[in-house]
């Protein structure tokens, strides 16, 4: 098939439906950004409301462009579906999406394939579902339709499209039967068609479950599966639902003193306690989040620790950084990692007003080695070095391939 450029489409009759059908003004075609009066406008917000465009000829409708009103609008559809079809009574689904407020045109790629094969329309169906302005009925501006209209092109597309829709009766056909046992109609149907119903591996899971009842040979035959990949594409397209789940750590009893090496700790307080203002950041390497300093409630914190994602454990790596030449108890500071050279970065701080001096004022900035296990000053005040002056509230991130960190915002202490 010969690689035609996207076009235009044009329009033959507009019609659109609430719980009549009527048809629409021809100036629905013209593009009047500052003109509120030329747009379609259902008569409620209540379905069913769509809009259904029918084209000159069949179609590979490729896309669709929304224009918008000059300005932002209460009645611009904030969710919407989009089908099409070769009629009013068979559309498939196309699009599922929604406009943003604004008064940008937008553009949304619709479904045009079935198993990587082009299928055209002539009708296409927009049916708002819901509007920004959440008591207010539904406005469509203006709507172009981007595809191949080519008669060379779309009619194999037709063919093929028809003797699609063939096939699929004819499964539907095979289905009924089998689900009511008529065994000979079944049968005789998919010997003088020869279609299959579906991937004979279903088919013989199906002897298996519903015939045989052969309920371990089931669950081997959906491990092959699982292990052949079969359901990949399926649980690509499902949204991902997040599930809570409290971390209880292991808790160590005694008093041995801290093994870095083994990442374990046995002391009476092996895990951090309440506080807040304080910073995580996480290794995804080694799988080892690090916790330093925060706000207990009576006073700023100077305690760093570690958790071992995979062994569910704290280690508290030092009680007091200020004692091992790192920096001094904080909160609402901010912190980031270099993983590929196994270095944290911590920037920034809190002070009441009532400790605040020239001297507390100045914005130090330390570099911890995890391998090493030590603390280095890197700028007593990094505003006399040409950086931020003493910050809190901030934003800090590293580019680990470039070696540079960005801070951003904040609050500064005066």
């Amino acid at each position: 098939m010969a690689v035609v450029p996207e076009s235009v489409l044009t329009f033959g009759v507009f019609k659109w439906s609430s719980y009549s059908s009527t048809y629409l003004p021809e100036n629905i075609l013209v593009d009047k950004p500052n003109d509120q009066s030329s747009r379609w406008s259902s008569e409620s917000n209540y379905p069913p409301q769509f809009l259904i465009l029918k084209l000159e000829r069949p179609a590979i409708v490729q896309s669709i462009t929304f224009g918008k009103y000059e300005k932002t609008h209460v009645c611009n559809l904030k969710k919407f579906k989009v089908f099409g079809g070769m009629s009013e009574e068979n559309m498939t689904e196309l699009l599922s999406s929604g406009l943003k407020n604004d008064y940008n045109k937008e553009t949304f790629t619709l479904k045009h394939k079935i198993d990587e094969q082009m299928f055209p329309c002539r009708f296409v169906k927009i049916v708002p579902l819901m509007s920004w302005g959440p008591s207010f009925n539904f406005s469509i501006w203006y709507i172009e339709l981007h595809g191949i209209e080519d008669p060379d092109v779309v009619q194999p597309c037709l063919n093929w499209y028809s003797k699609y829709r063939e096939q699929e009766a004819i499964r539907l056909c095979l289905k009924h039967f089998r689900q009511h046992n008529y065994t000979e109609a079944f049968e005789s149907l998919q010997k003088k068609t020869r279609i299959e119903l579906e991937h004979p591996m279903l088919t013989y899971l199906h002897d298996r479950l519903v015939l045989q009842g052969d309920f371990d040979d089931c669950e081997e035959l959906i491990d092959k599966a699982v292990g052949d990949g079969l359901f990949n594409q399926y649980i690509s397209q499902q949204e991902y639902k997040p599930r809570w789940s409290q971390i209880i750590p292991k808790c160590n009893k005694g008093t041995q003193e801290i093994n870095r090496d083994d990442m374990t700790s046995d002391g009476d307080d092996n895990r951090p306690g309440m506080r807040g203002g304080h910073q995580m950041v996480i290794d995804v390497q080694t799988e080892t989040v690090y916790l330093f300093g925060g706000w207990d409630g009576t006073q700023d914190l100077a305690d760093f620790w570690a958790y071992s994602v995979q062994e569910n454990q704290w280690v508290c790596i030092s009680r007091d950084t200020e004692k091992e030449s790192g920096p001094s108890a904080r909160s609402c500071h901010k912190m980031c990692i270099d993983s590929q050279r196994r270095q944290i970065y911590t920037l920034g701080r809190y002070l009441d007003s009532s400790v605040r001096n020239s001297k507390s004022l100045k914005s130090d900035f330390y570099r911890y080695d995890i391998d090493a296990n030590t603390w280095t000053l890197l700028s007593e005040d990094t505003s006399a070095d040409g950086g931020p002056k003493l910050v809190f509230d901030h934003q800090m991130c590293m580019d680990s391939e470039k070696h540079m960190i960005y801070t951003f915002g904040g609050r500064i202490l005066t």
